[in-house]
């Protein structure tokens, strides 16, 4: 049986250098490339056809949510394996709808990330224990076949996702209200759905979504 052949996405070199030693000391895998950030990543695996894209989602240039969307247009057969420390819903949701095949926590054992890329470039789906099922569920499997546009689940409005938009810049109700021509309580109320549907409890976890969402880039 070949090896798997992984390229590995991360831009803290001493972490990168972690990655590759235990990728590399398995008897059925070896490290084809190494990428520091997003863009970088996508170019290398049109360049190296990896069987498994091991990617960290927070990363330079372009993050993992975007990197995997891109990837999967032109390059849908490579199986994309995220590593991240993140563990709640809204990274797994919007991950998994851009078509990756797999999420696992820095935190776990090595022994997770082995099985998860052994999962994936087999062909299956793998998401680490420490997260809830139920998500995963929803996702994998139809989201990638549903028309472009149309997603599942946590969907937010056009209004929800202003919102969310304004409140991770910093803006205040008033003045999310002012500029969305919407009265306060309006304002709340598109909070309060936004955060229910993604299962996030705070602006600290409104910032992380925008930053993967790409809300907080200028292009």
């Amino acid at each position: 049986m070949s090896e798997i052949r992984v390229l590995i996405a991360e831009d803290h070199e001493s972490v990168r250098e972690g990655l590759r030693l235990i990728v590399d000391a398995q008897d059925d895998m070896q490290v084809c490339g190494e990428a520091g950030n997003g863009r970088e990543a996508v170019r290398l695996a049109q360049e190296l056809a990896p069987d498994v894209l091991l990617m960290d989602i927070s990363m330079p240039e372009l993050n993992g949510l975007t990197a995997a969307a891109k990837l999967k247009r032109v390059a849908p057969e490579i199986k994309i394996l995220t590593l991240t420390r993140h563990t709640d819903d809204a990274y797994l949701q919007e991950l998994l709808q851009a078509g990756v095949s797999g999420y696992v926590l820095k935190q776990s054992a090595a022994s997770e990330m082995l099985r998860a890329i052994r999962t994936v470039a087999g062909g299956g789906n793998y998401l680490d224990p420490a997260m809830t099922g139920k998500v995963f569920g929803n996702y994998v499997g139809k989201s990638t076949k549903k028309p472009r546009g149309e997603t599942r689940g946590a969907q937010l409005s056009e209004r929800e996702s202003v919102s969310l938009r304004y409140i991770a810049l910093g803006y205040s109700n008033n003045e999310i209200a002012e500029k969305m021509d919407i009265s306060v309580k309006t304002v709340e109320a598109h909070k309060a759905n936004a955060l229910r549907k993604l299962n996030m409890r705070s602006r600290i976890d409104i910032v992380r979504y925008a930053i993967l969402r790409g809300w907080m880039q200028d292009n």
